[in-house]
C-alpha cells in the first residue's frame, strides 16, 4: 500500500469512519472534526486504498471523494458493492452536473455532496447514514433501559436524556458492544484514539468516573463495573 493511515480497528467498526480523499489538508480537516465529534478516523489518499481498507475492515460509513488517483471514486463504489459490501458511501465531487450525481448514486453510492461543502452539512448527512447503517447494522444499542443512537448520539436512560461528551459516546458505544465481555483499557486506547496519540491510562479512568457519574449514579446503577486488573465489564445488573 501507497500513502496511507490505517488506525488498530475496533471490531465491529460503529464508531469508525474511513475518509478517501487525496487533497491531503481536507483529509486532515475532516479527520480532525470527525475525531472531534467522538470517531476514530482512517485515511486512504487514493482508490486502490480505500478500496482495500474499506473491503477488509468495517466501518460505519466511508466518505468518498470522486476524483482519485488510480481507481476512482466510482469504480471504488462499484466493486465495493459488488461484493455485497453494505457500508454506508458519502461521496465527495468538485462536479456539479446531474449526470455526475447520477452515476454516483448507481455505482453504489448512498449519499453526495459538491465540494465546496458546508463541514456541517456533511456532518449532519454522514450521521444519517451512520443512524441507517448496513442491511445488518441496528442504529440504536441498547441495554435494558439504556440507549444509545448511533445517528443521532443520543444516550437515554429510560425517557431521560443524558448528555454526553464526544469521547463518553464512543467509549459507551463499543461497551455496548462487547456488553457482558470484559474491556481492558488497552482495548480502548486501541480502538476509541489515533494509533499515534500517547494515551495516559488514567485518561481511561477519568472518561469511565464521568461516564458512570452520568449513565449510572443518578438512577442507583452499576452498569460499568472495574474488573480487577482486567478492565471494564457492562451489565445490565443493578
Amino acid at each position: 500500500m501507497s500513502k496511507v493511515e490505517v488506525v488498530v480497528l475496533c471490531q465491529d467498526g460503529r464508531m469508525r469512519v474511513l475518509v478517501v480523499e487525496d487533497e491531503t489538508g481536507l483529509a486532515e480537516t475532516l479527520k480532525a472534526g470527525l475525531t472531534a465529534e467522538g470517531y476514530a478516523v482512517d485515511l486512504a489518499f487514493d482508490g486502490a486504498d480505500g478500496l482495500w481498507l474499506a473491503s477488509r475492515y468495517r466501518y460505519a460509513a466511508v466518505v468518498l471523494d470522486i476524483m482519485l488517483p488510480g481507481l476512482n471514486g466510482y469504480q471504488v463504489c462499484q466493486r465495493l458493492r459488488a461484493t455485497d459490501n453494505d457500508t454506508p458511501i458519502l461521496v465527495l465531487t468538485s462536479k456539479d452536473g446531474e449526470y455526475d450525481q447520477i452515476e454516483a448514486l448507481d455505482t453504489g453510492a448512498d449519499d453526495f455532496l459538491v465540494k465546496p461543502f458546508s463541514y456541517q452539512v456533511l456532518l449532519a448527512r454522514l450521521r444519517a447514514l451512520v443512524r441507517r447503517g448496513g442491511s445488518s447494522s441496528p442504529s440504536v444499542l441498547r441495554l435494558d433501559d439504556l440507549s444509545l443512537d448511533l445517528g443521532t448520539r443520543r444516550c437515554r436512560r429510560g425517557e431521560v436524556d443524558i448528555p454526553l461528551t464526544p469521547k463518553e459516546t464512543a467509549i459507551l458505544a463499543y461497551l455496548l458492544e462487547r456488553a457482558g465481555e470484559v474491556v481492558s483499557k488497552a482495548d480502548l486506547v486501541a480502538n476509541l484514539w489515533d494509533f499515534a496519540a500517547e494515551v495516559d491510562p488514567n485518561l481511561v479512568e477519568v472518561h469511565i468516573s464521568a461516564l458512570r457519574g452520568k449513565i449510572d449514579a443518578p438512577f442507583g446503577r452499576r452498569t460499568i463495573k472495574t474488573i480487577r486488573g482486567a478492565g471494564y465489564q457492562l451489565t445490565g445488573q443493578r
